[in-house]
């Protein structure tokens, strides 16, 4: 009697087990900061689920192939373009990067043989829209500087911004020569400026350049990342390494490889500099605040 109880517990067990799926390849940039956060985060998601992280390392030597690996992440704009110079032979998910480097490099890849997809940082129009509304309540008139790799995100944020009651204003920095001029002829026209993540425009050697222009002409700045925020703007909205982790641990274990359209953010951060909105004479918002009030209108759609 004992014997068929013992194999019925046995099938019982087994059967509650998760179902193997596969194994991830986790290609990084780097291997401290926030690509360290990004890849213990992903671990942490994954364990005791049916896919497993079978190789984590830089992404020029990580073993792509590594155990029974179904699918490739990558952490880094870098690690992105090593990959693909490796041509891969499995689906290929990146995330920490911008949007903008994300295209750039799958392009200069041509055509891949594998499915690309990708949890990109930029923050999407409709979120960045009611994140002003909120922290900015009089200003109805922002600026946006784009260069050409990001002049067709404008239209997308201009439309966003009309349904919220904003009107965008908008001009192409055509090269470094231009930036002063550009920040000039835009600045006197609204309210502040939204800086988006453009590496031709901001630059770790062109970041002053843009905060004190742009305080000079009594116009904040609402940046994409904390580190903009202590440098000086006036706040941000941001995904931080462990958000992206977790929701590329969600995509996986939804999808597998068969990955989705890339996709901006599903979660994200404030930052806010008070002393910067003291500088302007500013009563924002604490974060919590804001933060609440950007999840209860994303609920109430």
């Amino acid at each position: 009697m004992l014997r068929p109880l013992r194999y019925l517990l046995a099938c019982f067990l087994y059967l509650s087990l998760p179902a193997w799926a596969g194994g991830v390849v986790l290609a990084l940039s780097d291997s401290s900061g926030p690509y360290a956060e990004f890849s213990n985060t992903l671990a942490g998601a994954l364990a005791d689920t049916q896919w497993k992280l079978a190789a984590i390392g830089p992404a020029d030597t990580v073993n792509l192939g590594a155990g029974r690996a179904e699918l490739i992440v990558t952490a880094g704009a870098g690690a992105l373009r090593q990959v693909l110079a490796r041509n891969p032979q499995l689906p290929v998910l990146a995330t920490l990067l911008p949007r903008q480097s994300f295209e750039r490099i799958v392009a200069e890849a041509g055509k891949p043989r594998v499915r690309i997809g990708a949890i990109w940082l930029d923050q999407p129009p409709a979120r960045q829209a009611a994140f002003l509304r909120l922290l900015l309540p009089d200003q109805k008139r922002i600026g946006l500087l784009y260069s050409s790799e990001t002049r067709s995100q404008f239209a997308p944020f201009r439309s966003s911004f009309a349904q919220a009651g904003l009107t965008l204003d908008g001009d192409e920095m055509e090269g470094d020569e231009t930036l002063l001029s550009s920040l000039s002829g835009l600045l006197p026209r609204v309210g502040a400026l939204l800086a988006i993540p453009d590496q031709t425009i901001y630059r770790r050697d062109n970041i002053k350049t843009v905060l004190v222009t742009a305080f000079r002409h009594h116009r904040p700045v609402i940046a994409f990342s904390a580190a903009f925020v202590n440098a000086g703007a006036l706040a941000a909205l941001y995904s931080t390494p462990t958000q992206i982790a977790r929701q590329a641990a969600d995509l996986i274990l939804a999808s597998g490889t068969a990955l989705p359209a890339p996709m901006p953010p599903a979660q994200f951060a404030i930052a806010v500099n008070y002393s910067v909105a003291q500088a302007f004479g500013l009563s924002i918002p604490d974060e919590a605040g804001i933060r609440r009030a950007l999840l209860a209108e994303r609920e109430s759609r």
